[in-house]
């Protein structure tokens, strides 16, 4: 049961590094220097001061620059890959004891898949706010996606399963909402 819950969590922790970057390896790094979170071998370089303090000064210059109009877009574009290697190394950190090549496998197509999943869909919705309001509501959005990101990495150390079934849900309303206009699209 440990196994699962811990892939729950990086898989939780790897869809909130999708709205911001470096919110959810700050609070893994937050929680692992207080004690409340061991991480597996190979990955407590993430529980240390200096990458505390690398993970808060970038949290706070990702958070400022995507206030700023064309900024956000272009970090939208640079994230994509970002988010995908940041949500591999997160689901990784939190499978311990598994084969490597089984671990690796498994944080790469769950974690880095889960993380751009929801990174593309913040880009894309930050291009659709971008054409409506010329960008006017894209603070808005960044509000709401460090609160989501914020959210999402705490309630996935403490109840994994719900974060998932969360995770889930959100899928299915933007796939519902997008889909008939992705469809339509492309005809």
């Amino acid at each position: 049961m440990e196994l699962y819950l811990s892939v729950l969590m990086g898989i939780g922790l790897s869809a909130a590094s999708g709205f911001k970057l470096f919110v959810p390896l700050l609070i893994i790094s937050l929680a692992s220097l207080s004690g409340h979170l061991e991480l597996s071998s190979g990955f407590e370089w993430i529980g240390t001061y200096p990458a505390f303090i690398i993970f808060l000064t970038a949290t706070v210059l990702e958070i400022a620059a995507y206030f700023i109009p064309g900024i956000d877009n272009l970090l939208d574009t640079l994230e994509g890959p970002a988010a995908f290697v940041a949500g591999t190394i997160i689901t990784a950190a939190f499978i311990g004891e598994m084969s490597p090549y089984l671990r690796i496998t498994l944080s790469i197509i769950a974690g880095g898949g889960t993380a751009s999943a929801v990174q593309f869909s913040t880009a894309t919705a930050r291009g659709g706010s971008t054409l409506t309001t010329g960008g006017a509501a894209n603070p808005f959005l960044n509000i709401f996606e460090i609160v989501f990101s914020v959210l999402i990495s705490i309630f996935s150390l403490l109840y994994p399963i719900l974060v998932i079934v969360l995770l889930i849900f959100m899928a299915y309303i933007f796939i519902k909402k997008f889909y008939p206009k992705i469809k339509q699209w492309r005809l």
